[in-house]
């Protein structure tokens, strides 16, 4: 039998118009600290996003997904939050926010493979 270890995952979002509470989900942030696993799997389906504003800056959302990317990585492209540890940046990352990215609350769960779990979960709340 695999040993099933613990993870938190939250789902990341965008809501072009903070004010509106309304959003799309792009992407799933993923933290395993016993697989020494952390990353941010992430798609922006412009079609879609543009349903809810027409006046999304695309290309400044992909570069801030981009970012929180790198820094939940942990890469030099991530600039000084990268250098935190990797529960730290986590935390960081998931942490409440009224901006145009957002990320639901962390929700934990256990699973054997941490990369193979976050394929599964960024399919059931993103694509």
């Amino acid at each position: 039998m695999h040993d099933r270890t613990l993870y938190e995952f939250a789902v990341v979002r965008l809501v072009p118009r903070v004010e509106r509470e309304e959003f799309v989900n792009v992407g799933v942030l993923l933290y395993c600290r016993k697989q020494r696993y952390a990353d941010l799997l992430y798609v922006l389906d412009e079609q879609r996003c543009g349903l809810l504003a027409r006046d999304i800056d695309f290309d400044q959302i992909r570069a801030h997904l981009e970012s929180m990317k790198q820094v939940c990585l942990g890469t030099k492209a991530g600039g000084a939050l990268a250098q935190l540890d990797q529960t730290e940046r986590f935390r960081w990352l998931t942490a409440k926010r009224s901006t145009l990215i957002q990320c639901s609350a962390v929700h934990p769960g256990l699973c054997v493979d941490a990369k193979e779990t976050h394929q599964e979960l960024f399919e059931k709340f993103v694509l």
